[in-house]
């Protein structure tokens, strides 16, 4: 026979409020971390390849060209008349410097091969950036 009386159990509670500041916090750190992984590249769709990852020059100029032929230089919107132009001006004599083409998978050869033949003038390197092979 049961001879304690029910209304002075304890209750069972569970307390959130840690929870919420947890999963602020990761929210937090995933939203800063994708935002600091790789500002300067604009989204595209990359080629595939098998080759990996090559090493490049201590200074790099990002050039992205996007499928409706739009080019970017380090986020940045440039007509392509004025690209030669502004790659120019960030050459430094006796420095290095190696352009990171980004092309989108739909963009004509053509329009590739005349950002390469601009860096060729200039006699800086070229490296088209392309996606590994998800094997």
């Amino acid at each position: 026979m049961n001879l304690r009386n029910r209304r002075n159990r304890p209750s069972a509670e569970v307390h959130t409020a840690a929870l919420n500041d947890i999963m602020f916090f990761l929210m937090l750190f995933f939203l800063l971390a994708s935002a600091v992984s790789n500002p300067q590249v604009v989204k595209l769709l990359l080629p595939k390849s098998s080759a990996g990852e090559q090493s490049v020059a201590k200074k790099t100029m990002t050039i992205s060209i996007t499928s409706d032929l739009q080019y970017h230089v380090d986020k940045q919107t440039v007509p392509y008349e004025s690209l030669e132009a502004l790659i120019q001006s960030k050459v430094v004599t006796g420095e290095e410097l190696t352009i990171m083409l980004y092309v989108d998978n739909t963009v004509p050869i053509q329009n590739v091969l005349s950002v390469m033949d601009v860096a060729n003038k200039l006699k800086i390197k070229v490296v088209l950036a392309t996606e590994k092979i998800k094997e």
